[in-house]
């Protein structure tokens, strides 16, 4: 098998990388390194490539003779999309349509789409995938819209399409500096500094937390089923189905927290129905955010 990952170095795509690797998989990375707050994590026993996702003249040959494609480029940050919307837009609607194209005209067999459960937005909780989009920043608007070009390029032009809606990916790996850097990361990374913990607002808000070695194995097993035509170009959960709130995670790490300002388009609850990704693919997650949290204090 050969599959390719955009966004390979950074956190999430480096987990797939790795998963991908280990079961023999040749791998293809496309990574810019983009972000300024990750430390990239290129793997030498891939072919890697410094290459922006939306040049389709740099990058369309490296299709060639894909299996899977798993697209995990993205400008990720809800703070970076609001002061700059047309970049976000730019990476995430473009880029996407760059990578569908380039995989239709390769003959692909399946593209593994990384959107975000902050497309539900302000809607009732637990999130099911039948729920309405309601995008309050630039970055969930612009992934919401790679997942209808991807939903159009599975019903126009017949490519297998998988939509995952990720909720807080947390684990090894993740970026630790930056304002809007996953919230575990930085916490880790104030305690090991002796700094008291900064919660965000009242510190109420939750969150489902999902481990990315989690996540890494429901993209795998989407590229390695034989599902029905009907579960293509859908959209899938990726949580837990249980969910924390900022101050119950940060006790779980520290007594010693201050709490800083509010940030604006963020939702106050986040709580994914993982029903649907259960029933079609098997998928259940299984690593235990406390225990993770013990290991990794150390």
């Amino acid at each position: 098998m050969k599959s390719l990952v955009t966004g390979g170095a950074g956190f999430i795509g480096s987990h797939i990388v790795e998963k991908l690797l280990s079961l023999g998989h040749e791998v293809i990375v496309i990574d810019n390194e983009y972000s300024d707050n990750e430390q990239f994590q290129w793997n030498e026993r891939a072919q890697n490539y410094k290459y922006d996702i939306c040049d389709y003249a740099c990058t369309r040959s490296l299709y060639d003779g894909i299996d899977y494609v798993f697209h995990c480029a993205a400008e990720a940050k809800i703070g970076s999309s609001i002061e700059n919307p047309v970049n976000a837009m730019n990476i995430n609607a473009v880029g996407t349509c760059t990578v569908l194209q380039c995989a239709r005209e390769a003959g692909v067999k399946k593209v593994m789409y990384s959107s975000t459960a902050s497309a539900y937005g302000n809607n009732d909780f637990p999130n099911v995938e039948t729920q309405p989009d309601d995008c309050l920043n630039p970055y969930s608007v612009s992934k919401v819209a790679g997942e209808k070009l991807c939903k159009m390029y599975t019903n126009l032009y017949e490519l297998p399409t998988i939509i995952f809606r990720y909720f807080n990916v947390y684990g090894e790996r993740a970026p630790k500096t930056g304002q809007y850097a996953p919230v575990i990361g930085i916490f880790l990374r104030q305690y090991a500094a002796e700094q008291a913990l900064t919660i965000v607002g009242d510190g109420k808000q939750r969150r489902d937390f999902v481990y990315v070695g989690d996540v890494a194995n429901a993209n795998i097993m989407a590229a390695t089923l034989d599902l029905n035509l009907e579960h293509y170009g859908q959209v899938y959960n990726v949580g837990t189905g249980k969910n924390y709130s900022v101050n119950e995670l940060a006790a779980m790490v520290s007594k010693n927290t201050i709490n800083i300002s509010p940030r604006p388009g963020e939702v106050r609850i986040s709580l994914a129905n993982i029903s649907k990704i259960k029933n079609v693919f098997g998928w259940e997650p299984k690593t235990s955010i406390q225990e993770w949290i013990i290991q990794n204090k150390k």
